[in-house]
């Protein structure tokens, strides 16, 4: 353990805001997400200096929302812990989005939130709320500091024990954690106060107090098959491994990161609802799979056995029907009859899918566009809720891209900043991300970068531009009359320019309105960030479930 009082002769602030930054930096911390304000000045100062040493990366954004994405963006493609610091008031509760999004996806987000001295909260001065437990029950640990009344020591072991908890070194699950400092005048440096760097107190090694358990051994049994939903990478990749050596046939998700193994099955969502899904027995389910419906009523049919593997003390089982919960398992291998079946009616479906036509409308077919942006292959893909996951999601992948999608909730919300952050978290790795247009004009804030701020060398985002919420055209409201009301309620055509919304973030565009043009856009390099505006498709929506659903029948064979 060390100690450095360098920061020791500071305001009360200026020491408190050096410590926490020191001990961020202490735990893993390499990036920093910061909105700007006053009460929070100390905290962006400290940050500064950190940076000016070599020690830290800043981003600096001002809407809270996007800055707390960019942050959960920066984690879930490092798996660092990445703090996003705000003001007081209002800035602070901007963050519950990102918060919530991180603690579902177990995603170590560490929320910073400047405020007022005890004795100001409930006094009506200004931008003062009461903040603790802000954030509800969407962290995994919480703490406030106070810098006029603390204690050196108590301010390094609070950030200790909430970077603990941020990581799940000491309760196996990662996720959001709050830091609440309470900050006093002066809020900048003092003129007598030459310190610039860091102030750390114990640097605590933090050695995790729960090892691995053992994987279960699971004997073969027909008719079962695995279930993937988003998992990291690493996890993604051991299941595709499991999975090919036991001859089962793989359901997984495009976040799952398992989709290039050799038992996967592309068109599992449409299959399941054949004579192939109702001979499942057992299922084995490990991730969080939340994109299809066919797959929640799998996961809570009364004859399917359903194992969940889940190493997390807070396990997941959307069917609420699982016989039982491992921390891992092995496999003994299968028969290779019962995969065949639904290899051989995957490559059918494949091809019958790809003779649906290229063009609908004078637009193009959204499939068409999710195969595309599968068959170049980007290094990682970021891609939207709604339809974009969805199309992705019957499409073969051709190599072994690093998906990412916020999944823990499924939301619209931040998705450019998030795709933001993971191109920053990895600089050398092509970085794209498929979107919807609401979804990207929800976090149009998103792609405004300041000047001085990095960028990534790279990020092109192509944006699936339908004019409206076509995900809603699948579900029961598309079958409601009057189409009026449906439009309005539901589908929410904007009519808005994203050409000139790019423009005005200075981000570059192109349109693209047939094949031709889209394989170009494609093949283009991208520098900085590119939007890839694609116009596709949506009237045919409410058709496709009934005509696919006819074209996974006749792929079974007979």
């Amino acid at each position: 353990m060390t100690t450095n009082p360098a920061a020791g002769g500071a305001a009360p602030s200026t020491r408190a805001a050096r410590i926490v930054i020191g001990q961020l930096i202490n735990h893993g911390v390499t990036d920093l997400v910061l909105a700007p304000g006053s009460r929070n000045a100390p905290l962006s100062y400290a940050a500064h200096e950190a940076e000016d040493a070599g020690r830290l990366r800043v981003h600096v954004r001002i809407d809270e929302r996007s800055a707390g994405f960019l942050a959960l963006g920066l984690a879930r493609g490092s798996g660092r812990p990445v703090p996003v610091i705000t003001t007081s008031g209002t800035a602070a509760g901007n963050l519950l989005p990102a918060a919530m999004e991180a603690f579902h996806s177990r995603i170590p987000l560490v929320l910073i939130t400047a405020d007022r001295p005890a004795t100001m909260i409930n006094s009506g001065a200004n931008q003062t709320t009461d903040q603790l437990g802000l954030f509800g029950a969407h962290t995994r640990a919480d703490a406030r500091i106070s810098a006029p009344d603390g204690d050196p020591a108590a301010w390094g072991f609070a950030v200790t024990r909430l970077c603990a908890a941020a990581t799940g070194l000491r309760g196996t699950t990662p996720g959001p954690v709050h830091l609440d400092v309470a900050l006093v005048d002066p809020l900048t440096p003092g003129t007598a106060d030459t310190t610039t760097a860091p102030g750390d107190v114990v640097a605590t090694r933090i050695d995790p107090v729960i090892r691995p358990a053992e994987p279960v051994a699971l004997p073969a049994v027909d008719g079962t098959v695995i279930v993937a939903g988003d998992l990291p990478p690493a996890r993604g990749r051991h299941l595709a491994d499991l999975a090919a050596t036991a001859q089962f046939p793989l359901l997984a998700e495009p976040s799952s990161n398992a989709r290039h193994s050799a038992t996967a099955i592309a068109t599992y969502r449409l299959l399941l609802g054949t004579a192939l899904g109702s001979d499942i027995r057992r299922v084995i389910m490990v991730g969080r799979p939340t994109l299809s419906r066919p797959v929640q009523r799998l996961l809570a049919a009364a004859h399917v056995e359903v194992v969940v593997v889940d190493p997390h003390p807070d396990w997941i089982d959307p069917g609420l029907h699982a016989d039982r919960v491992v921390p891992g398992v092995t496999l003994e291998p299968a028969g290779t009859a019962w995969l065949r079946r639904w290899r051989t009616a995957d490559r059918a479906l494949i091809g019958l899918l790809a003779d649906e036509p290229t063009m609908i409308n004078g637009r193009l077919h959204p499939l068409h566009l999710a195969r595309a942006v599968a068959a170049a292959d980007p290094d990682q893909l970021v891609v939207g809720s709604s339809n974009p996951v969805r199309d992705l999601d019957l499409v073969p992948f051709v190599g072994a891209t690093v998906v990412h999608a916020n999944r823990g909730l499924a939301g619209i919300d931040g998705t450019n900043a998030t795709a933001m952050g993971i191109a920053l978290s990895q600089p050398d790795r092509s970085t794209w991300a498929l979107l919807g247009d609401l979804t990207f004009l929800h976090d149009i804030g998103g792609l405004l970068v300041g000047a001085a701020e990095p960028v990534p060398a790279g990020l092109r985002i192509v944006v699936a531009n339908d004019d409206g919420g076509s995900i809603f055209a699948t579900l029961e409201h598309g079958a409601t009359p009057p189409p009026r009301r449906f439009e309005r309620l539901f589908a929410t055509p904007h009519g808005a320019d994203l050409s000139m919304l790019c423009r005005g973030y200075g981000v570059g565009h192109r349109l693209v309105t047939d094949h031709d043009q889209l394989q170009a856009a494609l093949a283009a390099v991208v520098e900085g960030i590119e939007v890839v505006e694609v116009a596709v498709d949506r009237a045919d929506r409410p058709a496709q479930a009934a005509r696919w659903a006819t074209l996974a029948a006749s792929a079974i064979a007979p």
